[in-house]
């Protein structure tokens, strides 16, 4: 790796920290939130995964494509972290025997 790509590395993790730390301290001055507010933070982490996850499956064949159906089949019964592991393990036996 050059300097560069680690000054760079480092910068966005500052950054990414920077963000979230303020993101804390504005919501800890207020002693209650909007209930809109509070669910459209609770959204966050389901846009954040559909947008770095999409793409992917978008360009790519048919082991992705299969398990992403299979994670919005499981999403509606299981929590994030299960849906992700499983959808996870499955693109990848799905690319060993495709």
């Amino acid at each position: 790796m050059t300097d560069s790509l680690l000054w760079l590395i480092a910068a966005l993790a500052v950054l990414t920290y920077a963000t979230r730390f303020g993101g804390y301290i504005i919501l800890s001055r207020f002693k209650n939130i909007h209930p809109r507010v509070e669910a459209a933070l609770d959204a966050v982490p389901a846009a954040v995964i559909a947008a770095i996850v999409a793409p992917s499956v978008i360009l790519s064949g048919a082991p992705e494509i299969i398990a992403a159906v299979f994670a919005v089949a499981l999403s509606y019964r299981f929590s994030m972290l299960g849906v992700v592991a499983a959808s996870t393990l499955l693109v990848a036996l799905l690319r060993l025997v495709i």
